[in-house]
């Protein structure tokens, strides 16, 4: 894996923890798209089972992460750092 590719997905991470949207909303789409893809970087494909159905929170984030499966690590901290890109870019400071 790239060492470059390592240093901004942590760059982002660290970046995401203080970002403050001005106020603006990101939705629960794209907050989802971010929790698989952060997953599917940090810990691979999903080794746990799925949230019961009355567990909707729960049972989202884990169906945004089961639809990486297969996804490289780098690939996932490559689209993770192009998803932050691009809400960056859509809601600003």
């Amino acid at each position: 894996m790239s060492v470059d590719v390592e240093a901004k997905f942590q760059e982002k991470l660290a970046f995401v923890k203080t970002w403050s949207t001005g106020g603006k909303k990101t939705t629960n789409e794209e907050k989802l798209t971010c929790y698989g893809l952060f997953k599917q970087a940090t810990v691979g494909d999903v080794n746990t089972a799925r949230p019961g159905m009355l567990n909707f929170v729960e049972r989202s984030k884990w169906d945004s992460w089961k639809s990486r499966e297969g996804l490289s690590k780098e690939g996932a901290m490559t689209a993770y750092i192009k998803e932050i890109d691009a809400q960056y870019a859509k809601y600003g400071d």
